[in-house]
């Protein structure tokens, strides 16, 4: 069995996943989060709108351990 190219293509250019992650949020209307060099112990949230901010995040989990909600403070606007 093959695989696709556009499997191929993916794999071979693995530092995309997180540009996917990013569209499928904003896609959802929901904000990116993502950890980058520099912000230390906090994320980068970035809204579809274009904005970003330095937060420090709590994620709150389910009696089954599944993440239900991310709560975030704004540390500072970048």
């Amino acid at each position: 069995m093959e695989r696709s190219s556009k499997v191929d293509e993916l794999l071979q250019n693995i530092n995309n996943i997180h540009e996917l992650g990013r569209q499928h949020a904003f896609d959802l209307g929901n904000p990116f989060y993502a950890k980058y060099p520099g912000d230390g112990e906090h994320y980068t949230k970035e809204l579809p709108t274009g904005e970003k901010f330095l937060v420090d995040i709590e994620i709150i989990m389910d009696d089954n351990d599944m993440p239900v909600q991310i709560k975030d403070t704004i540390i500072k606007m970048l």
